[in-house]
């Protein structure tokens, strides 16, 4: 069985190692390299997902459509390609860098600490984008509006990370309209 690994950062969000993501999701959990990723289609509606209720950090959330931790070595473009896979069995999207500098920590209820660079990427899709959840990572999945989207935010049912994005996501406008943040400002660890 492969261990998937995460990427530690420091301070400067500079790679300084890496640790097996099962165990290093704890009450001290280290600074470590993610992202996050809104799909859209064509008519502007968002994937939002309800996080399986077996996973051990925050079961059971409402969030954006899915978010991982890139692998040592790995692009964020091929890491949101292949989280989309094997979240929601989505193969192809057009990825657009959004939140380049977004960072956040956050505490579960069990006290599981999040503490995250998780870049945010959107992935437009054509309208009518079959999706397939798998449930160990997806409890559901429904296409949404932008203003039940910015509604959820306010809900303590959404994910902490998800309403911190959505504080920086709703200036920017409907999400066919985010503009393209670019590559220069993503975390020196993490090529685009």
């Amino acid at each position: 069985m492969v261990v998937e690994e995460i990427v530690l950062l420091n301070a400067d969000d500079e790679a300084v190692g890496t640790a097996p993501k099962n165990t290093s999701h704890h009450r001290d959990t280290p600074y470590h390299l993610a992202f996050s990723c809104y799909v859209v289609d064509t008519e502007g509606r968002v994937l939002i997902t309800r996080r399986a209720l077996g996973k051990r950090t925050f079961p059971g959330v409402w969030t954006g459509s899915c978010c991982g931790h890139p692998a040592p070595g790995e692009g964020l473009r091929d890491a949101v390609l292949r989280r989309l896979k094997d979240e929601l069995g989505m193969s192809d999207a057009v990825l657009t860098s959004v939140l380049p500098r977004f960072q956040y920590r956050a505490v579960a209820e069990d006290g599981t600490v999040e503490n995250e660079r998780c870049p945010v990427v959107r992935a437009t899709v054509p309208a009518n984008e079959a999706v397939h959840p798998n449930p160990d990572e997806v409890e559901d999945a429904e296409w949404w509006t932008w203003e039940r989207c910015l509604e959820l935010a306010a809900r303590p049912e959404a994910s902490p990370w998800y309403r911190l994005q959505l504080a920086e996501l709703a200036p920017l406008g409907a999400p066919p309209d985010w503009p393209d943040a670019g590559p220069a400002d993503l975390p020196p660890a993490l090529a685009w």
